[in-house]
């Protein structure tokens, strides 16, 4: 089970405030996460599905520790 604790990694309430991405459309497209401080201006290809760079920022920082 500890294993299997340390895999899942932290587990946070979902509450507001605990936000991860935050998505504008309008008058201007951006997409920001939270966590890491990426943010991609190509709104349709993140809905589309094209996630990878949100992911790999995320990895980096987890294991920096240092934002963008």
């Amino acid at each position: 089970d500890e294993k299997l604790d340390e895999f899942k990694g932290e587990k946070k309430d979902i509450a507001w405030g605990s936000q991860i991405r935050s998505y504008t459309l309008q008058p201007y497209q951006l997409i920001k996460d939270h966590r890491t401080g990426y943010e991609m201006g190509n709104v349709s290809a993140v809905l589309d599905g094209n996630i990878d760079n949100f992911i790999k920022e995320y990895l980096i920082v987890k294991k920096t520790g240092v934002k963008q």
